[in-house]
């Protein structure tokens, strides 16, 4: 479990982490995912919550928002201005809602009450920019063993945190996947014009995917038109090369047979 933690979390909920491994708080973090724009709420699930004195959320390293219990007022500190009228904090249950998610909202957030115990619950968000269809373009492979081979082209932009398929049908071709920010993504695949196979595109992150559908005779055709128009003007250029060559000979054996005439008439004088 811890490696597949390292894998999702950041830096600051691995250290909780490990602090829940040495028995020093005891609950796990909580991995939460949602959609850029969306809302997310953050439970906590304490019972009798009111026998808090104070409860508080924090950001990375830095208080957000808190309620005192005794004064019942609720304030957030200047570190929440990133999240200007987008959070909500239920001093009923501790739960805190951000509304309009944006991707930097992404972090680990921590919730801390006090009384005569401490107690903390800690949440791992994941924010995830909405995902645009994947774009297939083509173009005609030089390498293609028939004129009507065509070479297609996935492309995605600014993407983070994806997997990048080409689909046959039901069965998985290929894939490439990433976990930087804001990267560009591109996936080759061959097929011939003639094919009747359904292919498809697809792009998806932990929480939705986009599919782009192949229509190989409309993204095809060109190259297959341009293969044969190819091999047309490569017959054309051979037939006018014979020609040409065949003109040469032609003038070479004309002007010989002029200088043959004029040397016979000079030898007869």
């Amino acid at each position: 479990m811890f490696l597949k933690l390292l894998k999702t979390v950041s830096y600051a909920c691995i250290l909780i982490f490990l602090w829940h491994l040495i028995g020093v708080f005891g609950d796990e973090v909580k991995i939460v995912s949602v959609k850029e724009g969306d809302s997310v709420t953050l439970h906590p699930d304490v019972t009798q919550i009111q026998k808090f004195i104070e409860i508080r959320w924090t950001f990375g390293d830095k208080v957000i928002t808190r309620f005192d219990l005794t004064t019942q007022q609720i304030s957030n500190s200047d570190s929440a201005e990133r999240f200007r009228d987008r959070l909500k904090l239920d001093h009923q249950t501790g739960s805190l809602t951000i509304t309009n998610t944006r991707t930097t909202d992404s972090g680990c957030y921590v919730l801390e009450m006090y009384e005569k115990i401490y107690l903390m619950k800690t949440f791992e968000v994941t924010i995830y920019a909405p995902l645009s269809r994947p774009v297939i373009t083509s173009y005609c492979p030089s390498s293609s063993s028939s004129v009507y081979g065509c070479a297609l082209l996935c492309s995605v932009v600014n993407v983070s945190d994806v997997t990048l398929s080409w689909y046959k049908g039901n069965s998985l071709l290929s894939s490439i996947s990433v976990s930087d920010l804001s990267i560009s993504l591109s996936l080759p695949l061959e097929v011939e014009y003639q094919e009747k196979n359904s292919y498809s595109c697809v792009i998806n992150n932990p929480i939705r995917n986009q599919t782009t559908h192949l229509d190989i005779s409309k993204l095809c055709h060109t190259c297959s038109a341009l293969s044969v128009e190819a091999l047309i003007r490569l017959v054309v250029s051979a037939l006018m090369g014979v020609a040409a060559a065949a003109a040469v000979v032609v003038l070479i054996y004309d002007i010989r047979s002029r200088k043959v005439e004029h040397r016979r008439r000079e030898q007869t004088k």
